[in-house]
């Protein structure tokens, strides 16, 4: 199994997700089976405002998040099972790749902080039937900080757009 490192020009070229919602900076690795990215918390992301005051601590739901752009990111580089694909255009693509069907087992063992950089490893543990099972981790240096396992599945793009001009 190769791994590549540092032959991606965005984490924008793999999804859909845009700025305020992206919660993924770089991608350090990838494989077929695993990916590394990482994240800076600056201190100014919308979900820090009010959470908590005085103390900011990055909420769960938006480290669960990033596991789930990490995994739909090795989803799109790998297992895309479109000849083209636009991250700029929904309507155009037949798939919405990477769609959370499933979370089970977040387990949160410290927090995520302003001036953290968050390096977010994924691993996918079995593909059947279109679903993609996932186990992951975020660290803050040597620490682990979140564990959870998730499920994402391909869908008709129809599905998650509606119908087109509504």
């Amino acid at each position: 199994m190769q791994t590549y490192r540092h032959e991606f020009p965005s984490v924008e070229d793999y999804l859909h997700h845009r700025a305020p919602y992206l919660m993924v900076d770089d991608i350090q690795s990838i494989s077929d089976s695993e990916i590394v990215t990482s994240r800076r918390v600056t201190g100014e992301e919308y979900f820090l405002q009010g959470h908590f005051p005085g103390a900011p601590v990055v909420p769960g739901a938006m480290m669960q998040e990033m596991t789930t752009q990490s995994a739909g990111i090795l989803i799109a580089a790998r297992y895309n099972p479109m000849p083209e694909y636009n991250t700029h255009d929904p309507h155009f693509n037949e798939y919405a790749l990477g769609v959370l069907v499933k979370v089970e087992q977040a387990r949160f063992k410290g927090f995520a902080r302003p001036g953290d950089q968050l390096e977010i490893r994924v691993n996918l543990n079995e593909r059947l039937s279109g679903i993609f099972d996932f186990r992951a981790t975020i660290a803050v240096g040597d620490k682990i900080i979140m564990r959870n396992r998730f499920q994402l599945t391909n869908i008709e793009s129809s599905v998650l757009t509606g119908p087109v001009g509504v």
